[in-house]
């Protein structure tokens, strides 16, 4: 299990993930908080990739000094969170830290509770790693909180309410996460604009050069790689700038571009549909209708 190889390793359980890791069996098979400090392997001795059948929220002291977003900095140097759901491929650096802690969760621990049905919808388990959450001093003491209330329970002997009051408290967790997200894109509502242009950029180029003849209509995915984030945080930046999804906000953009070439051109409704990048023109013409609630041809007659 070198470096070398290049078939991601599977973990299918946390035991066998502590074992690799040269911790001792985890205290509950379908949940663990590990104190990363106390991991004993080399990293030469790790997969170089690997994949994990289970959830994993890590918390990373933070280095010494400030958090540089752009050209400002931020007090927010207290470490951070990552996020990794199950089956994310993920890989280990030369420069991996064992410092902090990693909160271990399998699925079939929390299926039968609400949350095993609602944690696909926290957003920032789909985050690339240079997106994760960055903490404040205050924020660090609440997560780190939890971290412990969940580990003392751990320890306690297993009874009818111990899953219940750790999937509380993960739950917990994961509620402060989405607001600490929150704090974190407004305190980088600078950087945040400035993606924001560069989207708009991209979009009116992509329109404008008729990209969309080749390339067909611009997905978020593509929006997302250009701006070289993961397309599930572009979303929720554009989301708390703008109150639309990534999606949204490419057919905003494809309606003006639309609206722009109806009212100042008599080329027809079914070209301007396979110039913007539609296979169909009917296609264009339900999507144009449900954003306007008028047909391609009402709207250019509206001029006349």
């Amino acid at each position: 299990m070198k470096k070398e190889e290049h078939i991601p390793y599977q973990f299918n359980s946390i035991s066998d993930l502590h074992r690799v890791l040269g911790l001792p069996k985890p205290l509950h098979p379908l949940v663990c908080l590990v104190d990363n400090t106390l991991i004993s392997v080399d990293k030469d001795q790790l997969p170089a990739s690997f994949l994990l059948n289970f959830y994993k929220i890590s918390y990373k002291k933070g280095p010494n000094g400030k958090i540089k977003y752009g050209q400002n900095y931020y007090d927010f140097d207290e470490g951070g969170l990552v996020f990794t759901s199950p089956n994310q491929l993920l890989a280990t650096t030369d420069d991996t830290e064992y410092l902090g802690y990693t909160l271990l969760i399998h699925p079939d621990f929390i299926r039968s509770y609400p949350l095993g049905r609602n944690i696909k919808n926290y957003g920032f388990f789909s985050y690339d790693i240079h997106e994760a959450l960055h903490l404040s001093d205050k924020e660090r003491s609440t997560i780190l909180s939890i971290f412990n209330h969940i580990e003392e329970e751990l320890q306690l002997p297993i009874d009818d309410y111990s899953q219940d009051v750790i999937v509380t408290q993960i739950e917990l967790l994961l509620n402060y996460s989405n607001r600490f997200y929150k704090r974190q894109f407004i305190t980088r509502k600078a950087v945040n604009n400035d993606l924001l242009s560069k989207a708009e950029s991209l979009l009116n180029d992509y329109f404008n050069n008729e990209t969309t003849l080749d390339k067909g209509l611009p997905t978020v995915q593509f929006l997302a790689e250009q701006l070289h984030v993961s397309p599930r945080y572009l979303s929720d930046m554009l989301r708390s700038l703008i109150g639309q999804n990534a999606q949204q906000y490419i057919h905003q953009k494809l309606i003006e571009k639309a609206k722009e070439i109806l009212s100042t051109s008599n080329t027809s409704v079914a070209e301007i549909a396979y110039q913007l990048g539609f296979e169909h023109p009917q296609s264009f013409n339900k999507l144009f209708k449900s954003k306007t609630s008028l047909s391609p041809l009402e709207f250019r007659q509206s001029f006349n």
